[in-house]
């Protein structure tokens, strides 16, 4: 099963070198190898939500997300859209843009006499507005689990009493609306005011409206004893596979999902290299190819299921990820930290998983006099 799921990965990790070595040679290669590490340290959180999402929908919808899906993850969210972005930001047509993006800053001068900006930069002054969408599209996914009641809880002394106060009417929505405030109002530089307020409104209102989608269309299922399931939030439930309508949006829920991830990565990846051929093969060919493979792992194998505590620390890291975007608005975040913080949180949800099961395998404490081993007492006479 691991050599199926990780095989084409592995393929295009060394077509991926290979065309880095052709390209820029052995720095290329090491620049690729850094990028993919970084990329698949930051989205590993990813993987666990993609697999809580991927694993309601239907074989149908599962392969689209496998197929089309990394398409739009390789070539739309790390090569197309920093394109994007440096052509909106400078100004310049995409042709423009595309060839600022190949040639280092000195040549874009042509486009810059002063040379006052370069694809860089440019991507690089883009990024309140960035991390702003991001950063509260990611907090709503977080609110929107951590506010709801659940069976399982991992950080019982905290997830409980959040769950209750989630019963008030759209506190998801007041709590990010207060914290895209004080952004806004303490930590955004002051020409980025109203870019960041726009585009947090924005990363909420596509939030609020893809997730929405999906519950509407979602239609309910039937258990084992033939009654009807309806699905819960963020999609419908196990035995409810989504099809149709609520397949797509799903689909289209884990697409603005992947691209929320991936702001980070891409804007992190230019304190490596600025150059957009080899941030493709990491972030994209590379990076992004483990990251699906680790999400169909995880959906093939049961893992979510086996240690259930994975799907709250993915989303006590999405919780983290979102504040750290927030705050870089104003203020440098090293990459490592956003990685590190990531992994610390699914790690110490693993480690709580494992326990949790070795206890439910512990036989339960038998009472005294209550020992079926005892001989049973016969009376003579």
């Amino acid at each position: 099963m691991v050599l199926r799921i990780f095989g084409l990965s592995f393929a295009v990790t060394v077509i991926s070198l290979i065309i880095a070595a052709l390209y820029g040679g052995p720095q290329a290669v090491l620049l690729v190898v850094i990028l993919s590490i970084l990329e698949i340290s930051l989205s590993f959180d990813n993987a666990v939500i993609n697999a809580t999402v991927l694993r309601r929908m239907s074989e149908f919808w599962q392969k689209i997300f496998l197929t089309v899906g990394i398409v739009i993850a390789v070539f739309g969210m790390r090569l197309v859209f920093p394109l994007v972005i440096v052509w909106l930001a400078s100004g310049l047509g995409p042709v423009a843009a595309l060839d600022l993006a190949l040639n280092p800053p000195a040549d874009g001068a042509a486009y810059f006499p002063d040379g006052s900006a370069s694809y860089e930069t440019l991507l690089t002054d883009a990024h309140p507005q960035i991390a702003a969408f991001g950063g509260m599209f990611l907090l709503m996914l977080f609110l929107g689990f951590i506010l709801e009641e659940r069976e399982i809880t991992w950080l019982s002394w905290l997830e409980k009493p959040l769950a209750r106060a989630g019963k008030l009417d759209q506190l998801a929505v007041i709590i990010a609306g207060a914290l895209l405030l004080i952004t806004a109002a303490y930590i955004a530089p002051a020409d980025t005011v109203s870019t960041v307020m726009i585009a947090g409104v924005l990363g909420m209102v596509t939030y609020i409206a893809v997730n929405g989608l999906g519950e509407l269309f979602n239609t309910p299922g039937e258990d084992e004893d033939g009654e009807l399931v309806e699905g819960s939030k963020g999609g419908p439930t196990e035995l409810a596979k989504a099809t149709g309508k609520a397949g797509f949006f799903l689909f289209l829920y884990l697409e603005v999902l992947d691209a929320s991830f991936s702001f980070d990565g891409v804007i992190g990846a230019f304190a490596i290299t600025s150059d957009p051929i080899i941030i493709a093969l990491g972030l994209g060919f590379v990076g992004a190819m483990f990251v699906r493979s680790i999400t169909v792992f995880l959906v093939r194998k049961g893992t979510l299921s086996d240690y259930v505590y994975l799907e709250h620390g993915a989303h006590w890291a999405i919780g983290a990820l979102a504040v750290i975007l927030l705050v870089s608005i104003g203020y440098h975040v090293n990459e490592n930290v956003t990685g590190l913080v990531g992994v610390a949180l699914i790690g110490a949800a693993f480690i709580s998983s494992i326990l949790r099961n070795r206890r439910s395998l512990e036989p339960e404490p038998v009472a005294a006099g209550e020992r079926d081993d005892e001989p049973e007492k016969v009376t003579v006479g």
